[in-house]
């Protein structure tokens, strides 16, 4: 296996990154500097970065349906929950992304530091769904922009799915990770979201998964959403 790969599978940080950590000089290898993120290793070796030893640890990907008012980080040194405490988990979980305390519904938690990058990284567009609970009505002329993309601060969003529940709800599927995009968009067309959930991520649906809750995905799932991600 490639260091930086093993890098990313013991959670390190992502390929890419755990390339630079090795160019950087900090990761050896049986007590030698290793500056090759190409350098071969079996998992056995004494590795360590900046001079703690890793173990490798099994792959594990997490769905959890977040409540309100949970952050999504690692940890939480405030008053308020971390998404990772909702996870029965020795291993050592990262949000996949981010879902926003005022947010809830699907996010992913996983140690897979490769996977994580690509379902996040804009090249790979994988789409995530989100239900809205607007504030007034959405017309149909607001809802035909919502499709054909909006001006935002930050440069115009790629057209999304929209789908029309009521009224005020809408499912609305997006393959791109601005900051509090959804919420903007529909700013954009006159709106505003008094409601927001994830419902879906890429092939992964959040079900009946109930609040607060969290389950393992099963292998064939991890794989679905390998392809996802464009790795076939």
């Amino acid at each position: 296996m490639r260091l930086a790969k093993y890098l990313a599978h013991a959670g390190v940080a992502s390929r890419r990154k755990s390339e630079e950590i090795i160019a950087a000089g900090r990761v050896r290898v049986a007590g030698k500097v290793v500056t090759d993120p190409a350098f071969g290793v079996e998992g056995w070796e004494d590795i360590r970065v900046d001079g703690h030893q890793l173990e490798i640890e099994g792959r594990e990907v997490w769905m959890v349906n977040k409540p309100l008012d949970v952050i999504s980080t690692a940890d939480e040194p405030g008053k308020r929950m971390a998404v990772v405490d909702l996870v029965d988990s020795t291993a050592r979980l990262y949000p996949v992304g981010r879902l926003d305390a005022d947010s809830t519904g699907l996010i992913l938690l996983s140690n897979d530091g490769e996977l994580a990058n690509r379902l996040t990284h804009p090249r790979y567009e994988v789409e995530k769904t989100y239900r809205l609970k607007l504030k007034k009505p959405a017309s149909d002329e607001a809802i035909e922009k919502l499709r054909q993309g909006v001006r935002l601060e930050d440069g115009m969003t790629a057209p999304a799915t929209v789908r029309k529940l009521g009224d005020r709800e809408l499912d609305v599927t997006i393959h791109e990770g601005r900051n509090r995009q959804v919420r903007r968009m529909a700013e954009a067309v006159g709106n505003e979201v008094v409601g927001l959930q994830r419902i879906a991520f890429g092939s992964l649906k959040l079900g009946r998964l109930g609040t607060g809750r969290a389950r393992l995905l099963d292998e064939p799932e991890v794989e679905r959403l390998w392809k996802d991600a464009g790795n076939d």
